[in-house]
């Protein structure tokens, strides 16, 4: 099963055309730049059209209107993951967003100790600490993350945020992507990443 991951894209979703052939797309957020109700329309009006028989995505923290708010009428093939696992084809996908309101609360945190031992496929917005999370001299990611990303051992850690370190690497039995698609400088779109997993 291939799975195509994207993440990042700030409105900018319409430039992305020739996607590859994949059986799920997945965005791990900031699919929005302002975080308003009609970009996040728009956005959704394109990957529902998208060709993917599974659609899969999370939230970022340019997509604050989506806090605390369940999106209604979104097709059986579609999911949009909120602390919430989905199964397709028996792979566990789970979805951990990074709302501002979490992360300076507790929900964050509680989400992640709470990720199932048995997923498959981890889907975040911000990278684990080190791991494709460097920026200005800065590691940005999340130190909670790793810890239970290494306890899991997930196939698959996939996330964005950080625009400088768009890329892949695996580490013990976990692959890491981060696919970032819009650059450091907002300039340029960057490589997506297609996965295949087992």
């Amino acid at each position: 099963m291939k799975i195509l991951h994207i993440s990042d894209t700030y409105g900018r979703h319409e430039e992305l055309t020739n996607l590859p052939n994949a059986n799920i797309i997945v965005h791990s957020g900031d699919f929005s730049f302002s975080g308003t109700e009609p970009e996040v329309l728009d956005f959704l009006n394109w990957f529902i059209a998208l060709p993917y028989k599974h659609r899969i995505f999370i939230a970022g923290n340019h997509d604050d209107c989506l806090w605390d708010s369940d999106i209604e009428g979104l097709p059986d093939n579609c999911h949009f993951l909120r602390y919430s696992s989905v199964t397709i084809n028996g792979i566990k996908f789970h979805g951990i967003p990074m709302f501002m309101h979490d992360c300076i609360t507790d929900i964050n945190i509680k989400g992640i100790e709470k990720i199932p031992v048995d997923t498959d496929v981890l889907i975040t917005h911000n990278p684990p600490i080190n791991i494709l999370d460097f920026d200005d001299n800065i590691h940005y990611g999340s130190p909670e993350l790793l810890t239970k990303v290494n306890e899991i051992n997930p196939q698959f850690h996939l996330f964005g945020h950080i625009h400088a370190s768009n890329g892949e690497i695996t580490i013990g039995t976990t692959k890491f992507v981060n696919s970032a698609i819009v650059s450091e400088d907002y300039s340029s779109l960057q490589d997506y990443h297609i996965l295949q997993i087992r």
